[in-house]
């Protein structure tokens, strides 16, 4: 069997982060600007790629991203970054103190 291909992406112009598995996007995080905030409103897992880690990935490397921009802080609109952000509470600084 062929190694498969992923790549990472932030899509600015969209508004999203992607997945790509062998060139397909394979999931998706879309999210809103809100000044200082990022705030995080959907993730999207397409079936076939369901259950692989794939959405976990996808959200370590938006809120890397979010980090390394410096002083914005993350809104977790969705219920799926919500409980990344639970199983990974060393991440929790970079949440916004609205949101709690």
């Amino acid at each position: 069997m062929g190694r498969v291909s992923r790549e990472l992406l932030h899509e600015p112009d969209q508004r999203r982060y992607v997945l790509r598995v062998d060139g397909q996007v394979a999931s998706v995080l879309d999210y809103r600007e809100l000044g200082d905030a990022v705030a995080f409103v959907r993730t999207f897992t397409n079936p076939p790629y369901r259950g692989s880690g794939l959405a976990a990935d996808l959200v370590a490397f938006a809120v890397d991203d979010v980090e390394a921009q410096g002083a914005r802080r993350i809104v977790p609109s969705c219920w799926y970054v919500e409980q990344w952000f639970d199983r990974h509470p060393d991440r929790r600084e970079l949440l916004d103190p609205r949101a709690s």
